[in-house]
């Protein structure tokens, strides 16, 4: 099944594997009376139904090599043969309280490493022991950063000449605060837009990321 969420604004985006591509557009076309047209860029696939339904595909690992061209219809065989192709991607995921990172081969890990630290949750305490604490909890997640970032300079970096993308996954301000080390500028170079939302990493997490990483992002708006 096709993974779903709400977006800011409203609407819903949905994340589709490549190989249902088709199918999720035919029944997108059956559900919604028929397709008016397919809009395609070579950054996004924008498909509209006779019922004004407008689905917007993000073209993932872009651009399309296509001039952008309006059609009657649907047509999104660019859109289908693109994310087809096989990619070695790159993936680096990164809560305060872990990291795993990875080399993923058409959606399946294919090398990893993963790694878990304690930071403490918040305290309800005041004064100094909240002030000592903090400084404890700060402490913890400076340990599991300087953590991940190690591993994703000796796993990742040395392989950004054979992965065709970085995939990101997990907390924005982790990821920030390892896009300030130099040693992951090039890593940091290659990644896609999209983070992805993840749970705790472990290994399941990897496994599920890696899946995602191939999916195409289609944003759902209108009637």
């Amino acid at each position: 099944m096709a993974r779903e969420r709400q977006v800011a604004g409203g609407g819903r985006a949905v994340e589709v594997a490549p190989d249902r591509l088709e199918g999720w557009y035919a029944r997108f076309a059956v559900r919604n009376g028929g397709i008016r047209s397919t809009r395609i860029t070579p950054d996004t696939v924008t498909v509209t139904a006779d019922n004004g339904v407008v689905a917007v595909a993000k073209v993932p690992f872009g651009p399309l090599p296509v001039e952008a061209v309006t059609v009657d219809g649907l047509a999104i065989a660019p859109l289908v043969d693109h994310a087809l192709i096989s990619r070695r991607i790159a993936l680096l995921l990164v809560r305060r309280g872990g990291h795993s990172v990875g080399i993923a081969r058409g959606g399946v890990v294919v090398q990893s490493r993963t790694d878990r630290h304690l930071v403490q949750g918040r305290s309800a305490a005041g004064g100094w022991s909240q002030q000592r604490f903090a400084r404890r909890r700060e402490g913890q997640a400076r340990t599991a950063l300087r953590s991940a970032a190690e591993d994703a300079f000796e796993v990742l970096v040395p392989q950004l000449s054979e992965v065709d993308a970085v995939v990101l996954g997990g907390d924005r301000r982790a990821l920030e605060t390892l896009r300030e080390n130099r040693r992951l500028t090039p890593l940091f170079a290659r990644a896609e837009p999209r983070v992805l939302d993840i749970a705790e990493p472990r290994r399941t997490v990897l496994d599920d990321a890696a899946e995602r990483a191939i999916a195409v992002e289609i944003t759902l708006s209108g009637p």
